[in-house]
């Protein structure tokens, strides 16, 4: 198939370039470097530095011999972007292009601004193109399970079956997201909705959980094809910058009481998961939802399994609670289905001792890059 990835220089993005070329696809990796820009603005760089997108793709042909086409190009701007379609013709088209920070989006008024224009003109300008250029083309975008928010009912898949008043009707599970990322995402899905149903667009929506990791098949094959690996307060989600505070010799943070849970899922699955989305697409006029993740865990869950496994290390790892910068449920019910994924034929890379020992010796490696200044939160949203 012929597959854009837009966002394709993300921590995502470029590692499922990487494995869609490797299966023999036509793949084109559309990137702003907004991400790259905004990490050199609020000291958030990786712990790995990373070449740029279009040295990322020689560097992945020279070593792999399959080839990943590349664009610097604005998804926000209709007009680059529609000059892809124009030339590409994408059979499916990922989406990733979002800024994809929640404390980033709660700084202030134009941290908050540059998010929702981005992520919401991304989005609508995406759909305009599919729908002008490649109208029977599938549309796979990253939702994220924050989406759903912390409800006192079971997390359904996407939908929600209401009785009221003696009548049923299906509806589009209800939405409380915990920060203006999370909010764009919501309004994501409702775009999506009406242009799906309005004009029979081909959308699958992926309600995915923190993802960690450090490296993939295709990473393995030169270290400098791994992904942004972040552990910073604005990009990094919890399991890795609790494995770098592990290794640096900083005590976990754990926000208050710890008890937020949320599904998580290893890197590797991230990819098989749009695998499957991409290699069965959806019919006309339908939007499928699967909830996108492998496990459950707590904050203290995580927090003790990186203790219990960095300590036989011999890291001396220590927990520290700390005030919540964000204002959020600390202790709740959460019980999200994820059948959808499973159905369709995932094999899940569970978090066991062993995942987390490899992860912390690849940091160890890395040990004299970590800048502990990056790790403690920058952004509060709690009063």
């Amino acid at each position: 198939m012929k597959i854009m990835i837009l966002g394709g220089d993300g921590y995502l993005g470029w590692p499922t370039a990487m494995a869609f070329a490797s299966k023999g696809h036509e793949v084109i990796a559309v990137d702003n470097y907004l991400r790259r820009n905004i990490a050199l603005e609020t000291s958030s760089e990786p712990l790995i530095p990373c070449p740029n997108l279009i040295e990322r793709a020689d560097i992945f042909q020279a070593v792999s011999n399959y080839k990943i086409k590349t664009a610097i190009a604005d998804c926000a701007d209709y007009l680059q972007l529609t000059n892809l379609f124009r030339d590409f013709h994408p059979d499916a088209v990922i989406h990733y292009a979002e800024q994809p920070s929640a404390p980033y989006s709660m700084i202030d008024f134009q941290t908050a601004q540059k998010t929702f224009s981005n992520n919401l003109n991304a989005t609508f300008n995406l759909i305009w193109a599919v729908k002008e250029f490649a109208p029977e083309c599938h549309i796979v975008k990253l939702g994220t399970m924050g989406e759903y928010g912390t409800p006192d009912i079971d997390i359904e898949e996407g939908w929600i079956d209401i009785e009221h008043n003696g009548r049923k009707d299906t509806f589009l599970y209800p939405r409380q997201a915990g920060s203006l990322y999370h909010t764009t995402k919501v309004l994501d899905t409702d775009l999506l909705w009406f242009y799906v149903r309005t004009y029979g667009l081909r959308v699958t929506d992926l309600m995915q959980g923190p993802v960690y990791g450090l490296s993939t098949a295709e990473s393995d094959l030169d270290t400098r094809l791994l992904p942004n690996f972040h552990y910073d307060d604005i990009f990094g989600t919890v399991v890795n910058r609790f494995l770098v505070q592990a290794v640096a010799g900083v005590p976990l943070t754990v926000y208050g009481k710890g008890g937020q849970t949320r599904g998580y899922l290893n890197l590797k699955d991230t990819l098989q998961c749009v695998e499957l989305a991409v290699d069965s697409p959806v019919k006309k006029g339908e939007l499928r939802i699967l909830n996108q993740f492998t496990e459950q865990f707590s904050v203290n869950h995580l927090a003790e399994k990186v203790q219990a496994v960095g300590n036989k290390m011999g890291l001396k790892v220590k927990i520290e609670a700390i005030e919540n910068p964000r204002k959020e449920k600390e202790d709740h019910y959460y019980n999200a289905k994820h059948h959808g994924l499973m159905e369709m034929g995932l094999k899940p890379h569970y978090m066991t001792d062993e995942v987390v020992t490899k992860m912390l010796e690849e940091i160890i490696i890395r040990k004299d890059q970590i800048d502990p200044k990056k790790i403690m939160p920058r952004v509060k949203w709690n009063n």
